[in-house]
């Protein structure tokens, strides 16, 4: 069958392929690609990506078409999320219980999540039921935030600061109220755009106890205000540079788990090791490949513990795709998360 699929690169090239979708091998599974979330690395990609365009597109939620011979866990009309990268299961660190270091991962072959239809295989599904595909597949950027707050160790009652107020910092917010933080403080830009009113607001009524715009107000100024010491963890969803005003509010002997990236040269920082060890500072970074935490961040989202329906504000099909893409880099538009629906 054909598929028509995105892929993107710097300066907003967007282009549509049409790929084929080969009939499924024993182990591959044909789905149906209901909805795929808009990805801060989409975004990195179509703003500062300047090799050959990459396919678009990982947050996936799909209905299986076809299985081959061997496969035994789907079945046709099965409403599934698709890991982008899925352990192997069979490798030295998978078999020690460390999946998440595996280094033999099953991926999605190149093809984008950004696309009408996709073959990949059987291990790489998580059925799901009770969920709109808009709301399922916010899954797996849900499961990378909570691989974070995970690697945070937030203790009982603890300050946590999350850095960046994108979807994947509103989600690690709302994470970190559920592991037991006694007080979330979130940091986003400015709202002088659509955007960024949206989200600070959205900030807001998820409860964070203190909301901060970075550049009109000082980071540190103002959680010291509350924490002379410092917060007992920092979370870092912005981009690396963000880094220094996580080092400059964390406590003593405090844990910052950054996973935010860029493509576009800022992704080197410097920092001052001595302070990192006289300030016994943990650094984790976190990335949450293979996939991770994807079953509870189904019943998170089942459950409504957290409300995808807070967070999706914006869908769109392939004649919009480079407007949209375009509003959530300029913040022209009010999206918090955007989610295109590849057939209709």
């Amino acid at each position: 069958m054909k598929s028509r699929g995105l892929f993107g690169k710097k300066s907003l090239a967007i282009e549509e392929r049409m790929l084929d979708i080969g009939a499924p091998d024993e182990d591959h599974v044909i789905v149906k690609v209901h909805a795929c979330g808009v990805c801060g690395t989409d975004i990195n990609f179509v703003r500062d990506w300047d090799a050959e365009p990459m396919p678009l597109g990982h947050e996936i939620a799909a209905e299986v078409m076809e299985v081959g011979k061997n496969v035994r866990g789907v079945k046709p009309g099965d409403r599934v999320i698709v890991e982008d990268c899925t352990m192997c299961g069979t490798c030295p660190d998978c078999k020690s219980g460390h999946p998440e270091l595996c280094r033999n991962m099953y991926t999605m072959e190149g093809q984008p999540g950004m696309g009408q239809y996709m073959s990949v295989r059987y291990n790489c599904v998580n059925r799901f039921e009770g969920l709109d595909w808009r709301i399922a597949c916010l899954t797996e950027p849900l499961a990378v935030s909570l691989t974070a707050v995970q690697n945070a160790e937030i203790p009982l009652g603890g300050s946590v600061a999350v850095l960046g107020v994108g979807p994947l910092g509103l989600m690690a917010a709302r994470l970190a109220r559920l592991r037991g933080a006694g007080f979330v403080a979130i940091t986003g830009l400015p709202a002088t755009s659509p955007r960024e009113k949206a989200r600070l607001a959205l900030a807001r009524s998820l409860g964070c106890d203190m909301v901060i715009e970075t550049g009109r107000q000082s980071v540190e100024e103002e959680i010291k205000t509350r924490f002379p010491t410092g917060v007992d963890r920092v979370i870092v969803s912005s981009p690396p540079e963000s880094l220094y005003d996580a080092l400059a509010i964390i406590r003593f002997g405090g844990i910052i788990t950054p996973f935010g990236l860029h493509f576009g040269g800022k992704n080197k920082i410097t920092l001052d090791v001595n302070d990192m060890i006289f300030r016994k500072i943990t650094l984790r970074p976190t990335f949450a490949e293979p996939a991770i935490n994807f079953p509870v961040s189904l019943r998170l989202l089942r459950d409504g513990l957290v409300d995808g329906n807070m967070l999706v504000s914006r869908t769109f099909g392939f004649t919009e795709a480079t407007d949209v893409l375009r509003a959530v880099i300029d913040g022209s538009e009010p999206i918090i998360k955007a989610v295109m629906l590849p057939n209709g």
